[in-house]
């Protein structure tokens, strides 16, 4: 039997600067890291890392494809990554992975603040590495002075508005970031878009080969594990594209193959209600008229 790697917890932010054969951090919940100054060997081969706090990597001037976590990361202009807590990431075994800049910021640094319950809403800490932000030269520049402002106030002595200002730089970061990822999910359309179609595809074969009998209503999991893209991403980008998440995305197809069994098939409201893969037809006949305005007999009897 194959031996487990171990997973290296790190929880804290001094414990990770010391793991990195680096100086104390110059604040004990926030640290920002020239990954010029530190070691490949500081990482043991093979040996999972788990964070107990975020982190973002900007990567300005690296061309090429990485192997970083789990995937490939092509950082052709640069780019932005993002890694909420406790997730489990592989160091990488290249050197040329180490290049660019990382800010981690543990969750007690921003408990106190409204940032602290709305960080959650930044969806891509949630993305897989393979889905992180791509950079034009001017956001870069954009994304660099962040960096350099955030370098600066930690180079401050610490004082009663050092965490006020820190906090707000963070969110400014975070922002941006949010416009930048809106820009990329618009430019990319190409291949979003051929998303879009694997969905439309891979939806209809699961009600054409009545997978729907035998495993229910298809779940956001299952659509992104077949697509091989993170829920939060494919969630943000439908809704970038259509204006709905990926609940709604599969609830509109859903409606649509009832659509078409109310007016082309004699089957009863129960049994299409079934073929759909709902438990109870009193689900599906309460969500058909949710985004019909409709009962399912109502929308039949149309046609008649």
């Amino acid at each position: 039997m194959q031996q487990q790697s171990k997973i290296n917890q790190i929880s804290s932010i001094s414990q990770l600067v010391r793991a990195l054969g680096l100086p104390a951090p110059l604040h004990p919940l926030v640290a920002l890291i020239d990954y010029n100054n530190v070691s490949i060997e500081m990482f043991p081969k093979g040996e999972k890392v788990s964070l107990d706090f975020y982190k973002i990597s900007f990567k300005p001037t690296f061309t090429g494809q990485i192997k970083y976590g789990q995937g490939h990361y092509d950082f052709e202009e640069g780019g932005l990554a993002f890694l909420k807590p406790k997730q489990i990431v592989f160091p990488p075994v290249h050197s040329e992975s180490y290049e660019g800049i990382a800010l981690y910021f543990h969750p007690d640094f921003i408990r106190n603040y409204p940032l602290g319950k709305t960080i959650s809403q930044y969806g891509f800490f949630s993305y897989d590495v393979s889905e992180a932000l791509f950079l034009s030269a001017r956001e870069k520049e954009t994304i660099a002075h962040l960096f350099d402002t955030i370098a600066t106030e930690l180079g401050n002595n610490i004082d009663s508005f050092s965490q006020d200002v820190l906090v707000s730089q963070i969110e400014l970061l975070l922002n941006y970031s949010n416009r930048f990822y809106n820009r990329q999910f618009i430019t990319r359309k190409a291949i979003n878009h051929d998303i879009v179609t694997s969905l439309d595809l891979l939806l209809n074969h699961y009600f054409e080969e009545e997978n729907s009998l035998k495993n229910g209503l298809p779940s956001v999991k299952y659509i992104s594990t077949a697509l091989n893209i993170s829920q939060r991403y494919l969630s943000d980008m439908l809704s970038s594209l259509t204006g709905l998440n990926t609940q709604q995305y599969i609830q509109n197809t859903i409606i649509e193959k009832a659509k078409e069994k109310l007016s082309t098939t004699h089957l009863s409201v129960s049994e299409i209600a079934y073929a759909l893969g709902f438990e109870h037809s009193q689900s599906f006949s309460k969500l058909f008229k949710t985004k019909t305005k409709v009962s399912p007999l109502e929308f039949r009897h149309s046609f008649n």
